[in-house]
C-alpha cells in the first residue's frame, strides 16, 4: 500500500477519536449566588468559584458538563453557609441561590440564681444586680462571681464563659447564726429556769449565746404556780424576763410526768424505783412532796439520764429523757417484796429492810437472799437475781404455824410447885 495512503488513513482515525469542541457560549447557563456579605468565597462541590461583589456572584455552567450538587459560602467572622444547589440551569437560563451568612458570636452570658433570692451579685468585684440575673455580652474567659445577702454568709465561685453559650450558676447561701442574751429574774428568786424545755439554772440567771429567735421560758418553784412566757431574742441585744410568781394554796404534794425515748426505761425518784415509761404516753409519779427532787431514767444499753426536778403544790412537772446509746452507769437495782398476808418483816441478806409491801432500792447487782417473817407464820425465804437499773420481785405466801396446847406432863409439877409455895406462906404467917 502506498505510504501516503497509510498516513491518510491514520489521520482519519486520529481525528475520529477526538471529540467535537463546543463553541464558547454554546449550552451555557448561570447560577447567580446572592449573599448579604461582599467578598464571601463561593465553592461548588468544594471547588472555588469566586467571591461575591455587589451582593452576588455569577457562576457560569455548561449544560453538557457534570452538574454541581452542593454550595458552600464562607467569610471570615461569619458562620459558613452550606446547602444543595437546585437543578442546573438550561442553556441561557439563570438560577438564583440565596446564602445568608450569620456573624460568629464572640460573646457569652451568665445566668445567676440564688437561694434565698435577691442576693446581690458581683462580677469580678463589680455589682451587677440581684439574683435571679442574666449577665450578657461577656467576652469568653474565666470570671469571679460573688453573692451577698444580709444575714447570710457570702458565697464565691468562678465561672468560664464561652462564645455563644450561657453558663448557669446557682448560689445556696447559709444563714449566719446570730446570738443575743436573756436575763431572767423572779420574785421570789431561786426558781428553776427552763428554756425550750431544757434546764438552765436558777434565778437570777443570765443566759448568753442565745440564738436570735423566739424561745419558750418556764419557771418552776415549790409552792408557786409554774410561770411561762415567750421571749424574742435579737442579735446583740439582752432581753429581760422578770417573773412574778403566784403562790398556790397550801398542799403538800405535786406530780412528775416522765417520758423517755426510747420507752420502757426504769424511772427512779430520789433513787427510789417508781416504774417503767410506757410505749405511748407518759409515766406519772403522783403524790410527790413539794420541793427539789432528782429523777433518773435508766435503760439497758443506754446512758442514764439524770435531772433535777422542782415539784410545786398541785402542779405537774415534766421530764423528757432522750437516752443516748452507751454503757449505763447504774450498778444497783431494786427488790420489790410482797407477802400474803402483808405486814411481814423483810430481810435482805439478813439485814432488816422494812414491812411488806416494800421496794428496797440501792441493792447491788447480783444474787441476794430474801427472808420474810411474820409472827404466827413460818418464815419464807428465797434468792433473787438483781440486775443493774432493774427491779427484781419476790412474792411470799406465808403459812400459819399451828397453835400447841400446854403439855400434860407439866401439870403435876405445876400443882406441886403451887402447893409448896402456899405452905411456905402459911408457915411464915404462923411465925409472925
Amino acid at each position: 500500500m502506498p505510504k501516503n495512503l497509510i498516513i491518510g488513513i491514520a489521520l482519519l482515525v486520529l481525528c475520529a477519536s477526538i471529540p467535537a469542541v463546543t463553541a464558547v457560549g454554546e449550552g451555557e447557563g448561570w447560577y447567580r449566588i446572592h449573599c448579604n456579605i461582599d467578598g464571601a468565597s463561593v465553592y461548588f462541590d468544594g471547588g472555588y468559584q469566586g467571591a461575591t461583589s455587589g451582593g452576588s456572584l455569577y457562576v457560569p455552567i455548561y449544560t453538557s458538563g457534570t452538574p454541581y450538587k452542593t454550595i458552600q459560602v464562607e467569610m471570615s467572622g461569619y458562620k459558613a453557609y452550606s446547602g444543595s444547589l437546585p437543578a442546573g440551569p438550561a442553556a441561557g437560563e439563570t438560577r438564583d441561590v440565596y446564602a445568608t451568612l450569620q456573624p460568629v458570636e464572640t460573646v457569652g452570658s451568665i445566668h445567676v440564681t440564688a437561694s434565698p433570692s435577691n442576693a446581690a451579685i458581683y462580677l469580678n468585684g463589680n455589682y451587677r444586680g440581684v439574683a435571679p440575673l442574666t449577665i450578657q455580652n461577656l467576652v469568653p474567659g474565666t470570671y469571679s462571681l460573688d453573692a451577698e445577702r444580709s444575714g447570710y454568709q457570702s458565697d464565691h465561685t468562678t465561672v468560664t464563659v464561652r462564645a455563644g453559650q450561657q453558663s448557669n450558676v446557682q448560689f445556696t447561701l447559709t444563714a449566719i447564726e446570730q446570738y443575743g442574751s436573756v436575763k431572767v429574774t423572779s420574785s421570789p428568786s431561786g426558781a428553776y429556769v427552763y428554756m425550750d424545755g431544757v434546764y438552765k439554772g436558777r434565778t437570777p440567771l443570765t443566759l448568753s449565746s442565745v440564738s436570735a429567735k423566739n424561745h419558750n421560758i418556764e419557771l418552776d418553784l415549790a409552792g408557786y404556780y409554774d410561770w411561762r412566757s415567750t421571749v424574742a431574742v435579737t442579735s446583740g441585744v439582752t432581753r429581760y424576763v422578770d417573773a412574778r410568781l403566784t403562790a398556790v394554796p397550801s398542799d403538800t404534794t405535786g406530780a412528775i410526768d416522765v417520758v423517755s425515748y426510747p420507752a420502757g426505761a426504769d424511772v427512779f425518784l430520789d433513787e427510789k424505783y417508781q416504774g417503767k415509761t410506757p410505749s405511748a404516753g407518759v409515766y406519772t409519779i403522783s403524790n410527790v412532796a413539794v420541793g427539789s427532787h432528782t429523777v433518773r431514767v435508766a435503760l439497758s444499753g443506754y446512758q442514764d439520764y439524770t435531772t433535777p426536778v422542782g415539784v410545786s403544790s398541785a402542779t405537774t412537772s415534766h421530764v423528757s429523757a432522750a437516752l443516748q446509746p452507751g454503757q449505763s452507769t447504774t450498778t444497783t437495782g431494786s427488790i420489790a417484796v410482797t407477802s400474803s398476808p402483808s405486814g411481814a418483816e423483810v430481810y435482805i441478806d439478813n439485814a432488816y429492810k422494812g414491812i411488806t409491801p416494800v421496794t428496797v432500792d440501792g441493792v447491788a447487782a447480783g444474787t441476794h437472799a430474801v427472808r420474810v417473817a411474820l409472827s404466827g407464820y413460818g418464815d419464807w425465804a428465797t434468792t433473787v437475781q438483781v440486775g443493774a437499773g432493774s427491779t427484781a420481785s419476790a412474792s411470799a405466801s406465808l403459812s400459819a404455824v399451828p397453835t400447841q396446847a400446854p403439855s400434860a406432863g407439866m401439870a403435876p409439877f405445876a400443882v406441886v410447885g403451887a402447893l409448896g409455895i402456899l405452905g411456905l406462906l402459911v408457915a411464915l404467917h404462923r411465925r409472925d
